[in-house]
């Protein structure tokens, strides 16, 4: 297994590290670079985290060998999963707009239209971020595990969890403010 080691101050290139050498070391060195560049092409640190993991293993099976400085070839594939990323969620959100425009525009179909809590329910899930509000809906209407949200929506499990989180926090205080308000 080679990796790299960054040569002496003065210089900036890097070179292969020893086979004994571990990876970690390295990414804890690079990483923190690695995810400042993807956090400039994504909408999201979760999702800078996403494509830096994604750009590191493609990196390891794919360009390791290649000739040339390491960390241009990880800038590179750092990019280029940013942008696969953008273009998957640019296509599934199409998706999702065509859908709902055959779609009626309530969410629920429950029979008392009387129910204005349900209805600030409604409102408030609109106002908080797509992504947040689809891992929202999966686990609790769609009754998936954050694995299966994490398959479903091409994410890691622990980033499923955090935006579940962040929905329902974000949720109550939409909520908290309506009733403040109403």
């Amino acid at each position: 297994m080679t990796l790299f080691r960054q040569t002496p101050p003065n210089s900036e290139r890097m070179e292969a590290l020893p086979d004994n050498e571990s990876w970690k070391n390295w990414f804890q060195l690079y990483g923190p670079k690695l995810l400042l560049c993807a956090r400039q092409w994504t909408r999201s640190l979760a999702d800078a985290e996403d494509v830096v993991q994604e750009a590191f293993v493609r990196f390891w099976r794919h360009q390791r060998g290649l000739p040339g400085e390491p960390m241009a070839l990880l800038v590179t594939s750092v990019r280029r999963a940013a942008f696969d990323r953008a273009r998957r969620e640019g296509r599934r959100s199409a998706r999702e707009e065509r859908a709902m425009a055959d779609a009626p525009t309530a969410i629920f179909d429950v029979p008392f239209d009387g129910d204005e809590r349900r209805v600030a329910i409604e409102e408030a899930l609109q106002r908080i971020p797509p992504e947040q509000r689809e891992v929202l809906v999966l686990k609790i209407w769609g009754d998936l595990t954050f694995d299966q949200i994490a398959v479903e929506l091409e994410l890691s499990p622990n980033t499923a969890a955090s935006r579940y989180r962040y929905a329902l926090a974000a949720l109550r205080q939409e909520l908290s403010a309506a009733d403040c308000h109403g």
